[in-house]
């Protein structure tokens, strides 16, 4: 019984049409993908955790190969600007006990000569203990969960353009 309910599932998606995101941000990107990022002066240690986080989402979600630049079909230049804190949770006694971190990235897609620039903004919230300061550890989390929000999104824009795309070749056949 649970295996004609698998089966007849599988023909309902397969049969209205459903293409997974991915397949349509892997048609704007291409298979091999090369990134580089600007070091911040003012805060290297984030440039590696941005680094890290965009390369792992090359690999989960596009699931494309990183090769250097020569080698690859899209190149992404990545800058980060500088990370904000900002209060949003107040104790009692008026202390600090949470904190908005916001960053952006910005990002130039170079693919077959064409380059197309995105700005994204990525947010994280967090808790301190009252009268405390910021510690490295929370601050490196912060930046590294702001730079995946931002980096989700930049996905999202690209599976966007690979689906409009589709859909406009479709339409001209």
């Amino acid at each position: 019984m649970r295996v004609l309910l698998s089966l007849i599932l599988v023909l309902i998606i397969s049969g209205c049409g459903y293409t997974p995101s991915s397949k349509f941000a892997r048609e704007v990107m291409g298979e091999k993908i090369s990134t580089s990022i600007h070091i911040s002066a003012q805060d290297p240690e984030n440039t590696v955790i941005i680094k890290d986080a965009v390369d792992e989402a090359i690999i989960e979600v596009f699931h494309a190969s990183l090769r250097s630049r020569d080698e690859s079909d899209t190149h992404l230049d990545i800058s980060i600007s500088d990370p904000s804190y900002s209060p949003i949770v107040f104790d009692k006694d008026g202390f600090i006990i949470g904190y908005k971190m916001s960053l952006s990235l910005s990002i130039l897609r170079h693919h077959s000569g064409v380059t197309k620039h995105y700005l994204l903004n990525g947010t994280y919230d967090f808790t301190v203990s009252p009268n405390a300061v910021v510690t490295d550890q929370e601050r490196f989390e912060a930046i590294k969960y702001s730079a995946a929000k931002a980096i989700r999104s930049f996905v999202a824009k690209v599976s966007a353009e690979g689906a409009t795309a589709k859909r406009k070749s479709e339409s001209k056949e």
